[in-house]
């Protein structure tokens, strides 16, 4: 595959592959999760790419977890700064709150809703600084993207 060289018709393969062909990336860069663990301590790396091994967890560094409760209140204060320009991330907003796809929608009925996208979504109700409720919906698709979209 490029990563090595050929005698008598067997591989050896250049520093950080192995393999029968030398196709399997010994480099964990690919698998470090935000906080720093490998897999988010959930996987294993395998040719450079996590292998999940809390069937609860998804994605490239197996940090996305769409059944687990608190997946709402995650993100709230960082929805609300970017819906609302409001609460506890509004002065940090532009460095910690930039790691979604954001929509707005005029109302609850324009939210999207299970069925209508392949992807699992999460509903979510929450409450802001003003003790108002705000609802949003956050999903992640299969290449780790997160698409929130928020009631105006």
């Amino acid at each position: 595959t490029g990563n090595g060289i050929c005698k008598c018709r067997v591989c050896e393969c250049f520093p950080n592959f192995t393999g029968s062909a030398c196709d399997c990336s010994l480099d964990t860069a690919p698998c470090m999760a935000t906080n720093g663990q490998i897999c988010n301590g959930r996987g294993t790396c395998e040719c450079g790419t996590c292998n999940c091994t809390d069937p609860k967890f998804q994605g490239p560094t197996c940090e996305t977890c769409q059944t687990c409760l608190g997946v709402c209140a995650e993100h709230k204060d960082c929805i609300q700064c970017r819906a609302f320009e409001k609460g506890e991330k509004k002065e940090t907003c532009s460095q910690e709150c930039m790691h979604f796809n954001m929509t707005l929608v005029e109302s609850r009925d324009k939210l999207p809703q299970p069925g209508s996208q392949p992807d699992p979504l999460s509903h979510c109700k929450e409450k802001d600084v003003d003790d108002c409720w705000f609802y949003f919906t956050y999903s992640v698709n299969k290449n780790g993207e997160a698409y929130v979209h928020v009631v105006e």
